[in-house]
């Protein structure tokens, strides 16, 4: 199989103080994404890239490696940790879990596996799920409250017209080894798994955690 799963976990939080390791429902939010991986049985091995000795503790705790703490100056938000990767050549594919995806599914993992797995191009395999509003009718405000649309060409088109559009889900993402450091844009030519909006939640403020929690309940 030779698969690996990063997830990364920093120790600060911008919004949301120890959001990483606070409880979700009944156990660190950490954990969801950890205990997904391990069900999923998509991987080799799990590893947890921190920066934060409490937060390693309680991976380890529930099955994940953590092979030491990460400089602090590489513990941002955007850090994926090329160092795993390039250490573990023996692995063929790497999937990097955000340790604040509470509602990852094991099968959507599997699926996007396979979607991967089938590809002979070099591509990433995500989550992503559809806007509840055409994004072509969004607006801007400026300083002075007035509003301008993003796409005023389209004012007159119909809503039914326009056509559909997605985000990342923020979940996690697929890609071989080597794709890792060849690919720049993971969201330019790369094959979306797409799911329901409402398995789908960004947990950066209180009010979005409250909303996550209530969506988990409808799983």
């Amino acid at each position: 199989m030779r698969n690996l799963a990063v997830i990364p976990a920093r120790g600060g939080s911008k919004r949301i103080p120890r959001k990483n390791i606070k409880f979700f429902k009944n156990k660190p939010l950490i954990v969801w994404s950890i205990e997904a991986a391990k069900k999923s049985k998509c991987f080799d091995k799990i590893i947890v890239s921190t920066d934060d000795q409490q937060i390693a503790e309680i991976a380890k705790d529930h099955g994940a490696d953590v092979p030491f703490l990460r400089p602090k100056e590489l513990a941002d938000d955007y850090t994926i940790d090329w160092l795993f990767i390039n250490q573990k050549k023996v692995f063929k594919n790497v999937c990097c879990i955000y340790a604040t995806a509470p509602l990852i599914q094991i099968e959507d993992l599997k699926k996007s596996l396979t979607m991967l797995e089938s590809s002979q191009e070099d591509i990433y395999v995500f989550v992503a799920t559809s806007y509840p509003f055409p994004i072509h009718r969004s607006i801007s405000i400026d300083e002075k409250g007035y509003s301008s649309m993003f796409y005023p060409d389209k004012f007159q088109v119909r809503s039914q017209d326009l056509k559909e559009a997605f985000h990342d889900a923020g979940q996690f993402y697929w890609a071989k080894s080597q794709s890792w450091n060849n690919i720049e844009n993971i969201f330019q030519g790369s094959k979306p798994l797409v799911i329901p909006r409402w398995r789908v939640q960004d947990i950066d403020t209180d009010e979005d955690w409250i909303r996550a929690e209530k969506l988990f309940d409808l799983l």
